[in-house]
C-alpha cells in the first residue's frame, strides 16, 4: 500500500485508551482513530444498535460495549472498507453485515493501482 502512495486508517468506536490497548495487543502498524460519537460511521450509514437479546451474549463472552465504546451505547458500525482518492471521492466501497467477512487485500491493492 505504501508503495502505491496509500495509507491505511482504522476507525473504531472504542474509547481512545481501549483502541490503543487493542492496537498494542495486536501489534497494529497503522493509524487507529476513535470515532467518539460514531459520527463518521453514521455519515456512511453504518451504525446499528445491538438487539436486547444479544446484550447478555456479549456480556458473557466479550465486553460491555456501553463501557468499552466512547459513545456509551450498544451501537456498533458495520465493518466496511473504503478506498478514497486524494480528492475525497470513494473509489471502492465494501460493506458486509457479517463481521467475519472482509475484503480481500488484493482487491484493495487493485483499486489503488487504478488511481
Amino acid at each position: 500500500m505504501q508503495a502505491l502512495g496509500a495509507s491505511l486508517v482504522a476507525i473504531t468506536p472504542e474509547k481512545p485508551d481501549n483502541s490503543l490497548t487493542t492496537a498494542q495487543k495486536n501489534a497494529i502498524e497503522f493509524d487507529v482513530c476513535s470515532d467518539l460519537d460514531l459520527s463518521v460511521s453514521r455519515s456512511y450509514g453504518l451504525v446499528f444498535e445491538l438487539y436486547e437479546e444479544l446484550k447478555p451474549v456479549y456480556l458473557a463472552v466479550a465486553k460491555d460495549l456501553s463501557e468499552w465504546n466512547a459513545s456509551g451505547t450498544w451501537e456498533l458500525p458495520i465493518p466496511a472498507t473504503y478506498v478514497v482518492d486524494r480528492s475525497g471521492k470513494i473509489r471502492l466501497a465494501y460493506v458486509d453485515a457479517d463481521y467475519t467477512t472482509r475484503l480481500e487485500p488484493e482487491a484493495i491493492l487493485e483499486a489503488l493501482r487504478k488511481l
